[in-house]
């Protein structure tokens, strides 16, 4: 297995375009994600010199002995003093045959809504389980969450094997929890790898440590992990239409064009559209790019589109493929991850950040929470802080949305506190999808 190119520097992932796999590592507080990371990025040989030594001084300003690899991650003085992961730390990592995009996500319950920022554009969740503490109901939570994101394929590295004397029931009481609750989250993919991220057994290098395991290592199983798994599924390989949120409007003389990201599918010129939500439609004259004019437009571009016919159209607005629009409307049933301090409850009114459109909302309904451990929807009038549920929002002005399950872009939104501007929800819009039977025991 060829070694990781250092981060920052010129190597073959830049040169031959190949593919991407971002993932999230989520877990509990203390069962070790900083560290396995710290540990990946310094067994491939990603970190300079004079980051080990900055790691080291702050490994012995708290008294360690030992290098401390939670500090690779753990950037913020308040993190370091603390012992924890606060905000989510971004790394960048290559292999000769791929691009790693790591986002090593707070465990801690009191930082929930950043453990959900990091895994929203994950392909897939690289699960820490402590296995002297076994399954927790953080770790329950994470996975949860990061099911209902559209992370569909996990890594559990079950961790400090070494501190159970790599007893084989330990992993294996592990693994059942995780590929149970795999199952009932409806996750396609779970790959159960007894580890010690302290020592570095089966991380990179396989270890003997374990003779009972056979299967890859951690970074074996991310190397060989499908990427682009979002798109490759739900966008243009299947004939998804295309969805464009207006960004800006550019004026050339007396012409216009609209520019955004392009999502669901490709977009060519002739294509005929809609503009929603006044629904105005139209065809596709013409494409643009930094590099100039184009014919096609694929998915995760940034494009600017002219319109045959000059429409009233605004940041805010949705151009969509005509064959295959989203639905418009101001009554959304939505499945929240609730962040506030304080109850969620019918009637609390909020602004909904929808793509590029914002606009009033009220919640009209608490349908239901989440019960983790059972993961059964149970009646509720409202939602306390970091609980999932569902709810029904009416909005000010109509949206153009798509079932989370089929689009991030345009099924997920956030609710903003009007007085604080703080994001107190994450929403996707329709109910979770959970894989039918009775919840797993713990073992």
């Amino acid at each position: 297995m060829a070694p990781l190119a250092p981060s920052g520097t010129s190597n073959v992932a830049e040169r031959t375009g190949i593919d991407l796999l971002r993932f999230a590592a989520i877990g509990s507080v203390d069962d070790g994600k900083s560290t396995l990371i710290g540990r990946l990025l310094l067994d491939t040989r990603q970190l300079f010199d004079d980051q080990l030594e900055a790691v080291g001084a702050d490994s012995r300003r708290r008294g360690g002995t030992e290098m401390d690899l939670a500090f690779v991650t753990d950037g913020l003085r308040s993190e370091r003093e603390q012992g924890i992961t606060i905000d989510v730390a971004y790394r960048y990592a290559a292999t000769t045959s791929r691009k790693f995009v790591i986002a090593d996500c707070p465990g801690h319950v009191q930082y929930t809504a950043n453990m959900a920022t990091g895994a929203s554009t994950a392909d897939l969740g690289l699960v820490v389980v402590d296995v002297t503490a076994g399954l927790r109901e953080q770790t329950r939570r994470h996975t949860c969450i990061a099911a209902l994101l559209g992370v569909d394929q996990l890594v559990v590295a079950a961790n400090k094997m070494d501190l159970v004397s790599w007893r084989q029931d330990r992993y294996e009481v592990v693994k059942a929890q995780m590929e149970a609750l795999a199952r009932r989250l409806g996750i396609r993919s779970c790959a159960v790898v007894p580890i010690s991220a302290l020592h570095g057994d089966n991380v990179v290098a396989r270890s003997d440590a374990a003779p009972f395991y056979r299967g890859p290592t951690v970074l074996e199983t991310l190397e060989s992990a499908p990427a682009g798994t979002w798109s490759a599924v739900r966008g243009d390989r299947v004939g998804a239409g295309a969805r464009l949120p207006v960004q800006w409007v550019l004026r050339h003389g007396k012409s216009r064009s609209y520019a955004g990201i392009l999502d669901g599918g490709p977009l060519a010129t002739g294509d005929e559209v809609v503009v929603l939500p006044a629904g105005f439609c139209t065809t596709v004259s013409a494409l643009g790019t930094y590099d100039g004019p184009i014919r096609e437009a694929p998915v995760g571009l940034a494009v600017s589109v002219e319109l045959a016919d000059d429409l009233d159209v605004g940041r805010g607005d949705l151009i969509a493929a005509a064959f295959d629009p989203p639905a418009v409307t101001s009554d959304v049933e939505a499945t929240v991850c609730w962040f506030g301090h304080r109850s969620l409850a019918a009637g609390d009114r909020f602004r909904v950040k929808h793509t590029t459109r914002e606009a009033p909302a009220r919640v009209t309904e608490i349908v239901a929470k989440l019960d983790v451990h059972d993961l059964a929807l149970v009646g509720t009038t409202g939602l306390d802080d970091n609980e999932i549920g569902v709810v029904r929002l009416a909005t000010g002005t109509p949206l153009a949305v798509d079932p989370y399950a089929r689009s991030r872009v345009t099924g997920g939104f956030v609710l903003v506190d009007e007085a604080t501007n703080a994001t107190l929800a994450a929403g996707m819009v329709g109910p979770p999808s959970l894989a039918s039977g009775h919840g797993e025991q713990a073992g």
